[in-house]
């Protein structure tokens, strides 16, 4: 802690510090890779799933053959372009991006939890893409825009490492949230290892994610 100032953001926020180069080091989503022109991924360590992770959706009361409109979600560049590129390749079908009121909507992160009984059809976008794939995913990885010196990169991933050991005793002192299994999640959902696998998802995902037209909403 006494090497670096650290900040605490949404994931979106993250990758724009750290492409407009605010920070040097962030946990960014991985879409966020296509906007940095020198990145370097400098941990072991990810926010990925090999699971349905139960934390980024597409919510909605139609089936997804039937939706004509969605709504993207302003906190994560990687959860839409997963959910655009589902769309398009593995659900082929192509819904108008709305800003307002749509038939289905993306959301990530705390904001889905408990919300899974609330829509008649609900898609784990980590499950869709292992369906879809047959490779795990990582959402986000930890970057850098500059070379890190490797003694602090090995200090860095001793601290990450150690947290990932000490998950019980984090978890102990979480408030409980009704209707959703925190522990699962933090334990069972997001897979840690940044693995070969992940590794060679990350390179399917952001050449597909290059592909993607410009966002037009309406």
């Amino acid at each position: 802690m006494d090497e670096i100032d650290l900040t605490l953001d949404i994931p979106s926020e993250c990758a724009s510090k750290l492409i407009s180069n605010e920070a040097d080091l962030g946990l960014v989503p991985v879409a966020a890779l296509l906007k940095i022109p020198d990145y370097h991924i400098v941990s072991d360590f990810c926010i990925g799933a090999v699971t349905e992770v139960n934390s980024v959706f597409i919510f909605s009361d139609k089936p997804i053959d039937e939706i004509k409109s969605l709504r993207l979600d302003t906190q994560s560049r990687t959860s839409n372009a997963l959910a655009r590129i589902l769309l398009q390749h593995h659900w082929k079908v192509d819904p108008l991006l709305v800003e307002g009121e749509a038939d289905a909507f993306v959301e990530i992160g705390d904001r889905t939890f408990g919300k899974k009984n609330s829509f008649k059809f609900v898609y784990d976008l980590a499950g869709e893409w292992i369906k879809f794939t047959s490779l795990p995913f990582a959402f986000a990885v930890w970057a850098s825009n500059k070379p890190i010196d490797p003694h602090f990169i090995a200090k860095f991933n001793d601290a990450l490492a150690y947290g990932l050991q000490h998950r019980d005793e984090v978890i102990k002192q979480l408030p409980p949230i009704s209707d959703f299994d925190l522990e699962d999640y933090l334990k069972n959902r997001i897979d840690y290892v940044l693995s070969d696998e992940k590794k060679h998802a990350l390179q399917l995902f952001l050449s597909l994610a290059a592909k993607l037209p410009m966002v037009q909403l309406v």
